[in-house]
């Protein structure tokens, strides 16, 4: 199942996850932001319950933001979540 989320407050603007219906991650891709950061996060997450990626990285913050991409990240999977 694939979903995609627009980003709020980031330098990224948009993630498309794709879950398995046992809430594994299958994969992440996130559009702007640091680039090889982001590549390497998602690349962690591969294979990863989504339930555990978003304990890890909800809340994370950027700086003075109140988020940050993996943040977002964590919103685009509990988005999916709930379409499952």
């Amino acid at each position: 199942m694939t979903y995609t989320y627009n980003n709020r407050g980031t330098c990224s603007v948009r993630t498309t996850v794709e879950l398995n219906p046992d809430h594994t991650i299958q994969s992440v891709q996130v559009l702007g932001g640091c680039n090889g950061n982001l590549k390497g996060i998602s690349q962690l997450l591969v294979g990863m319950k989504a339930e555990d990626a978003i304990a890890r990285m909800e809340g994370t913050t950027c700086g003075s933001k109140p988020t940050s991409c993996p943040d977002q990240i964590a919103q685009a999977l509990k988005g999916a979540l709930a379409q499952l």
